[in-house]
């Protein structure tokens, strides 16, 4: 699944996105695009369930 991650610039911010999704699901891999700004998350997780967690975490994201 891919989202759009406005608030994402940096690599410490790709830390923290992948730290709330990884804390989701511990298996998950998240590969990110800083200049389109999205990630890419494979995951047994539903979106819905890894969009909640972005929020939480400070990132709120959409669909891409």
């Amino acid at each position: 699944m891919k989202f759009h991650v406005p608030d994402m610039s940096c690599d410490g911010c790709l830390r923290s996105v992948t730290k709330a999704v990884t804390t989701l699901d511990p298996a998950a891999r998240v590969t990110a695009d800083h200049p389109t700004r999205t990630i890419e998350v494979e995951t047994s997780a539903s979106a819905e369930a890894v969009g909640r967690a972005l929020a939480d975490a400070g990132f709120p994201a959409s669909a891409a």
